[in-house]
């Protein structure tokens, strides 16, 4: 196992120079470059304070066996939530998807449907229109969007969806970072 591609890898993960790691382990920026080229090896307890800056422990940096990278998800991955006051159904479609930048969610809004105001956060919103015909709400302005459309929010206001059709809704809806 080479260590100081390991700890280059997460140093650059941890968006940190050379000098800034050193620093927060009182090394110096020459002895993080000669690690990273293993070049040299740490005791014991340096390897401990590197590894505490950069977020993680002996156990998880030596642990080699890879977990399984979860990349196809199906129904029995999906939390699904329905609310059946405001008439809608929200599926997450990537199980702790809390924990990415992004968060899926396949929403079905029934007729007169809704979802819950959102206030101004951070990121952007982006929509696409399965079946029916939505209202998106941002402040004060609406906006029709129908089967086969997309739409942005940026979300510097209050904002919703809503189905003023007769037709059930469907519509994948993703937001950066998650708020759902």
């Amino acid at each position: 196992m080479e260590i100081g591609q390991k700890i280059k890898f997460l140093r650059q993960l941890n968006n940190l120079t050379q000098e800034e790691l050193g620093d927060r382990c009182e090394l110096s920026k020459g002895f993080i470059s000669l690690l990273e080229r293993d070049m040299t090896s740490p005791s014991i307890q340096t390897l401990k304070d590197i590894l505490e800056a950069l977020g993680t422990d002996l156990a998880s940096f030596f642990n080699d066996a890879e977990e399984d990278e979860k990349v196809v998800f199906g129904n029995d991955d999906y939390a699904v939530k329905k609310d059946s006051e405001l008439g809608n159904e929200i599926c997450w479609l990537i199980s702790n998807a809390q924990k990415n930048e992004m968060e899926p969610i396949l929403l079905t809004l029934e007729p007169n449907g809704k979802t819950y105001p959102d206030n101004p956060h951070e990121g952007e919103e982006i929509g696409y229109v399965i079946e029916g015909s939505i209202t998106v709400v941002i402040g004060n302005k609406k906006y029709a969007a129908g089967k086969g459309n997309s739409f942005l929010i940026k979300p510097d206001k209050p904002h919703y969806l809503v189905n003023r059709g007769k037709r059930v809704a469907k519509v994948i809806w993703i937001s950066t970072p998650p708020s759902f």
